[in-house]
C-alpha cells in the first residue's frame, strides 16, 4: 500500500483537505488560476531534490512523472479554490485528493505530502520531460 501511495502526485498529497470520491466537484473552468498550468508544469520538489511533474489539461485530464519516472494519469476538477486529482494509471484508490493551488505559481507554496514530508509546489515555465502517450 506505501508503494501504491507513493505513486500518487504530490500535488494531491500536499493536502490542506482531504475530499472523497469527487463527486459535485466542478467541471475545469479555463478562467480560473490554474489555468496557468495549462502547456507549463507543475512541479513538486521533494528535500532530496528529486520531483514529481504534472502536466494539466484544459479538458480535465493529466499526465505527470513520478519521482521515480514512472508515468502517471487520471483527471482533475476544481472543488471551490481547490484542485483535485484522482489518479487512475496506474490504478489507485479511487479517491481524490485536493490541494489549494499556488496563488503566485512564480513562488510556489511550500506544503507537506500524505507523509508529512516538506515539499514546494511551483509552476515551471514550459513541458520538460512530458510523458509520451
Amino acid at each position: 500500500m506505501t508503494r501504491t501511495l507513493s505513486l500518487i502526485p504530490a500535488l494531491a498529497l500536499a493536502l490542506s483537505a482531504l475530499a472523497g470520491p469527487s463527486l459535485g466537484a466542478s467541471a475545469p473552468d479555463p478562467a480560473s488560476p490554474v489555468a496557468a498550468a495549462f502547456g507549463n508544469t507543475v512541479m513538486s520538489v521533494y528535500p532530496d531534490g528529486r520531483s514529481q511533474k504534472i502536466w494539466l489539461q484544459p479538458d480535465g485530464t493529466w499526465t505527470g512523472l513520478s519521482r521515480r519516472g514512472t508515468p502517471l494519469a487520471g483527471r482533475w476538477t476544481m472543488k471551490g479554490q481547490k484542485v483535485c486529482l484522482r489518479q487512475s494509471k496506474p490504478p489507485t484508490l479511487p479517491i481524490s485528493f485536493c490541494q489549494v493551488f499556488p496563488a503566485d505559481p512564480a513562488t510556489g507554496v511550500d506544503a507537506k505530502d500524505l507523509t508529512g514530508t516538506h515539499i514546494h509546489l511551483k509552476l515551471v515555465k514550459g513541458r520538460p520531460n512530458t510523458p509520451a502517450g
